[in-house]
């Protein structure tokens, strides 16, 4: 069998979402992400997603289709078999880019483990294991964020992740009446994405730890690691670095000092599987547990990121819950849900597709040998 890469084809996935979604550095209406598409010589074809987050990861669509076509040149006539080599061709040539660097991990990953015949958490030395999902409420009135609330726990979820980041009396007002809606048996965690001032966040954590949260991510800004290394001493709630976080040299500089509690790793921003192995090794090898997030990805992009978190044990929380906002869903196969509880499919690769009809109508471009 032959693995050398002969295709390569990208596309733009535009999907609406059900209701705006609104956090503290963004308001979005809709996922606009890209799609590669992989070939082999010996016929097969791997998959992989990105879901650009100019605001987080400083690329959107646009940026990544053009991206995408520039790395597939380094790839076509080279064994695809050879991720690492792979990544270092594509870091030489283009720096950053990480979530164009993300789709084209996930569809080499996805093109190995088909070609071997195993599931994706197979190919990654893992196992199939169950595992959990929160459920996102975007930044909204506190009435509103409430009866959303009470909604997620009646649909059988057990955690809920809250966005905030506007200020303290808002903000604790918030939670204060998610906790009232939904009683103290769902866990709840924050998000401020980088939306709190250093200096007033130690007051907003102290007046929210009496409502039982697990977490805050990113409370300050994502160059501020100062700041979240002084505030991490100082708080209640335990402090998970996200956008300060994209790949395993930002992994280690965090553990070193100390900055945070947690990693939130999302392969948008690792530039995939690759690199997000390396961060949870060094989180492991630092007494650090991680969660993987998500940005907008489809149940296509999910599903390599549950495989990615059943295979490692680490990897302890999950937020895989981004095709719940969209309103069109485009995807074969992949994981299904069972209120928060995620289960994977045993089919070989990622086990998620997106049919030929739907990219027929999607702006695409085709590279070849």
């Amino acid at each position: 069998m032959n693995s050398t890469i002969t295709k390569i084809e990208i596309f733009k996935l535009d999907l609406p979402l059900h209701t705006p979604f609104r956090i503290a550095t963004n308001f979005r209406t809709s996922a606009n992400n890209i799609l590669v598409r992989i070939h082999s010589a010996d016929g097969a074809y791997g998959i992989g997603e990105g879901s650009p987050a100019p605001y987080t990861a400083g690329e959107d669509q646009d940026i990544s289709f053009i991206a995408a076509q520039r790395l597939a040149r380094l790839l076509i006539a080279q064994d695809s078999t050879q991720i690492e080599t792979l990544h270092r061709a594509m870091q030489a040539s283009l720096v950053r880019n990480t979530t164009t660097k993300c789709a084209i991990d996930l569809a080499l990953h996805d093109l190995t483990a088909k070609r071997l015949g195993v599931p994706l958490y197979t190919l990654l030395g893992g196992a199939n294991r169950l595992i959990e999902t929160d459920m996102t409420i975007g930044i909204e009135t506190p009435e509103v964020m409430a009866a959303r609330a009470a909604d997620i726990q009646a649909k059988g979820f057990r955690t809920i992740k809250v966005k905030l980041g506007t200020n303290r009396i808002d903000d604790v007002a918030r939670i204060q009446a998610i906790r009232q809606a939904v009683g103290p048996q769902v866990a709840l965690r924050l998000d401020a994405n980088q939306g709190w001032d250093p200096a007033e966040a130690p007051r907003i954590l102290d007046e929210l730890a009496p409502f039982d949260i697990q977490y805050c991510e990113q409370p300050v800004r994502y160059w501020n690691e100062a700041g979240m290394r002084w505030l991490r001493q100082r708080s209640p709630i335990p402090i998970v670095a996200d956008e300060t976080l994209f790949d395993h040299h930002d992994a280690l500089r965090l553990a070193r000092t100390e900055t945070c509690d947690l990693f939130n790793i999302k392969l948008a921003k690792s530039s995939g599987i690759h690199n997000a192995l390396k961060i949870n090794a060094i989180a492991e090898g630092a007494g650090m547990h991680c969660m993987l997030g998500c940005m907008s990805e489809t149940r296509l992009g999910l599903t390599a990121a549950a495989h990615l978190a059943s295979a490692r044990p680490n990897i302890t929380h999950t937020d895989l819950d981004s095709s719940f906002f969209h309103a069109v869903d485009p995807v074969v196969g992949g994981i299904t849900y069972q209120g928060g509880m995620i289960l994977l499919p045993d089919a070989p690769g990622i086990g998620a597709d997106i049919p030929q009809e739907v990219l027929d109508g999607l702006t695409s471009v085709t590279l070849a040998e």
